[in-house]
Order: C-alpha cells, then structure tokens, then sequence
C-alpha cells in the first residue's frame, strides 16, 4: 500500500471529524480543542480556518449549504454567509460534544463525553433537521466513531475505553436493535476511536495511542493495517474526487514529546474506494 503522506501541516490539539464535502469538493475536518474548523481543497491546495465559540466535535456539510456543528452545548447550524444559529441548545455543565455522523436518512447522529471521561456521561443522540432529538444511547463514555453499512441495514459504533466496536441493526426510521460486539481491541494497541465504512462494506478504525488505522472486513476480521508514525490517530475518511484517498487526523494534546507531524492531516493516496457521506438534511 501507498506510504502515508502530509495533507496539511498543522499542530492541532486533538484533529477530528475529516469528512469528504462532494458538493465543494473539500475535506472539512476540525480541531476539538482548539475550537477550529478547518477545509482543505487537495486540488487548488486551498484552505480556510474558522474559529468557534466552543469545543467543537463535528462539523458535517448541510443539504442546504453551511454547516452543521457539534459543539459543547449542542447542535448549531453555520450558514452560507457565514452566521450562526443553535438548532438543539442544552448545555449540561462538565459535558462536551464529540465525534457525530450523518446517517442514510439525513439525521445527525450526534456524540457526547464528559471532560473527565467519566463512565456513563456520555450520549449519542439522533438529531432531524427540524431539531428534534432522540437520544439513543445513554450510558456512554466517550462517544467515537458512527458509521452504516452500504446498505443501510448496519450502524457500527465506538465507546472507546470499552475497546469494541459495536454493530446494530438499523432500520429506515432511525432505530436500532440487536447490539453485539463485532471486534475487541487487544490491550497494548491503543484505543478505537472514529472510524468511516468503505464500498466493500468494511470498517476502517483509528485507534488513539496505537499508532495505526486498521481495517476490518464485514466478519470482523483484520485484513489491512496502516502504521502511522504518530501514536495519536483520531478518526480517517475517504475523500478526493473519486472517494480513493484515505485522510487521517490526528492529535497532539497530552504528549511531551510530540512527533513533527502530530496534528497534522495525513493522507494515503489510493487507499481504497470510500462512500459517499450524507448531507445533513437542515
């Protein structure tokens, strides 16, 4: 496999959340601790770097155009022109918003952590586009990687110090059944974190202090793993024009000595062939 190269050069404190904007033909990715928004055009080489008020753990493209954000006290919508309006507000004192994903049917498939990770603070939350909220999960600690199978009919799911990825069954109006663990992270590889699902129906984790992308078929079997020379992988993407390049964030936060690259977007060209991300449907 193609060696991994720089996409952009940064020091961001944990990177996160690389999502393939089609329609802008942009990566979007953020910097959950530095409060930024990051774009990147990997054909003009073009980016942009918006502040936000807030930690923020996801930024998602929206149908309409803009933004949508998962930021510490909610969900917010960015406009085109740039303004900004809360669609679910409700702060919740030592919480904050972390990894999100748009489902097949447009929702928002927000997560939530405490700060001090405490076992059962967080929730994952299916948010609409008129800004009802249903939380699903509800014993959570930290919130990670969501994603669906090509068909729909599977949603994967990371908690990350339980170690697992999870699989569920999921049905056209946002419900999920039948909760089983697909893969156990052995100790000594760090922990999983996000993750995104290829055309082939397989699931690319990250995995934070282990220094590496792996991925797993459908069974739950390893059949690929990218070594990375940074311990701190957050979560990875398909992007580009045909959805063939894998990008990669990474983090810097809490390491003394930290490699050059450590916070930086990361790409392996020709990785393999990703799906196409659902905007958010508000």
């Amino acid at each position: 496999m193609t060696a991994h190269e720089v996409a952009v050069r940064a020091e961001a404190a944990l990177g996160e959340g690389p999502t393939w904007d089609a329609d802008a033909g942009r990566l979007i990715w953020i910097d959950i601790l530095g409060s930024r928004v990051h774009t990147y055009d990997p054909a003009s080489g073009r980016r942009t770097v918006r502040v936000t008020e807030q930690h923020v753990g996801a930024a998602k493209p929206r149908a309409g155009g803009g933004l949508v954000l998962n930021l510490r006290d909610g969900v917010g919508l960015l406009d085109p022109d740039g303004s900004f309006r809360w669609l679910h507000h409700e702060p919740v004192p030592g919480r904050r918003a972390n990894d999100a994903a748009v489902a097949p049917d447009g929702s928002l498939w927000a997560g939530t952590m405490r700060y001090d990770e405490a076992p059962g603070g967080g929730t994952l939350s299916r948010v609409t586009g008129d800004g009802s909220v249903r939380v699903v999960l509800d014993d959570v600690a930290v919130s990670n990687g969501t994603g669906w199978s090509p068909d729909g009919r599977l949603m994967y799911y990371i908690d990350s110090p339980t170690r697992r990825l999870d699989v569920f069954g999921y049905d056209a109006d946002g419900g999920v059944v039948d909760r089983r663990t697909l893969v156990e992270i052995e100790e000594g590889s760090g922990f999983p974190d996000g993750l995104t699902v290829d055309a082939d129906g397989c699931v690319w984790v990250a995995l934070w202090d282990g220094g590496a992308v792996r991925r797993y078929t459908p069974a739950g079997e390893l059949d690929r793993v990218i070594e990375l020379p940074v311990p701190r992988v957050t979560a990875c993407a398909f992007g580009g024009a045909d959805l063939r390049d894998l990008y990669i964030t990474t983090a810097r936060t809490g390491l003394s000595d930290p490699h050059p690259v450590a916070g930086s977007l990361l790409v392996v060209p020709g990785a393999g062939k990703g799906l196409a991300s659902p905007a958010f449907a508000g």
